[in-house]
């Protein structure tokens, strides 16, 4: 794509997500369910964090296609290694690990991750938006530009870093309120929830490597792409 063409796609990316992250909170408080909306607000949920965390990804890729339009290639150069750490590490293995698991589960029970009392708060768009769309629009940022990944031992060890944070979170707002932020979760045994957690883990780490495999297939790993993409 051209470089205008990329910044158009990423700030109405970055319009969009800021959009649908926004109408999330607008939920009032007196509609959410109080054994939904506990301790952590909806902040606890995987599918909003990764709502953020989208955002924040195109909004720096469209901070990167600016730069490159007004030819600041030094601060460019900076802005697109970032960016390209955020996509490689996060932006792509979490929303694809959030939209397959979501449907897995909402096909098999969705009572154990999103509770039919949630169809009368949350509009069937913003559902969508939060669950499907986001699968699309990962695979399209790979279509669209290559994207430098890192050594592995680096892309990985951040990666387990966040999910970590991610599952430490999730086990203090179970310390605190005894509930779950998933009823999934209460059908586990400590040991079967911490093999859970581990399974989750893997499949992420293989998304992450799907990803890099997509990359590595559509763009290839020459230095001249990528040295013409930043000029």
């Amino acid at each position: 794509m051209e470089i205008s063409t990329l910044a158009t796609y990423h700030c109405l990316a970055f319009l969009w997500y800021f959009f649908v992250a926004y109408s999330i909170t607008q939920v009032r408080a007196e509609e959410r369910p109080s054994e939904i909306f506990l301790y952590g607000g909806q902040w606890k949920y995987l599918t909003v964090l990764n709502l953020v965390l989208q955002a924040v990804f195109y909004g720096v890729s469209f901070l990167a296609d600016v730069l490159r339009l007004i030819k600041k290639l030094r601060c460019a150069k900076s802005v697109i290694s970032s960016r390209d750490l955020l996509f490689s590490v996060l932006a792509f293995p979490v929303s694809t690990f959030v939209s397959i698991s979501f449907w897995t589960l909402y096909t098999y029970n969705r009572e154990l991750v999103y509770p039919k009392s949630l169809d009368g708060i949350i509009p069937l768009w913003l559902n969508h938006a939060m669950h499907t769309a986001v699968l699309p629009f990962a695979v399209l940022e790979i279509l669209a530009m290559p994207h430098r990944y890192p050594a592995k031992r680096k892309g990985l060890v951040l990666l387990g870093l966040v999910a970590f944070l991610y599952i430490s979170w999730v086990l203090w707002i179970y310390s605190v309120t005894g509930e779950w932020v998933y009823p999934l979760f209460a059908l586990f045994s400590p040991a079967g929830l911490a093999a859970f957690f581990a399974g989750s883990l893997a499949v992420i780490v293989s998304f992450y490597n799907f990803g890099e495999f997509l990359n590595r297939m559509i763009w290839g790993q020459s230095k001249f792409c990528f040295s013409l993409l930043y000029l």
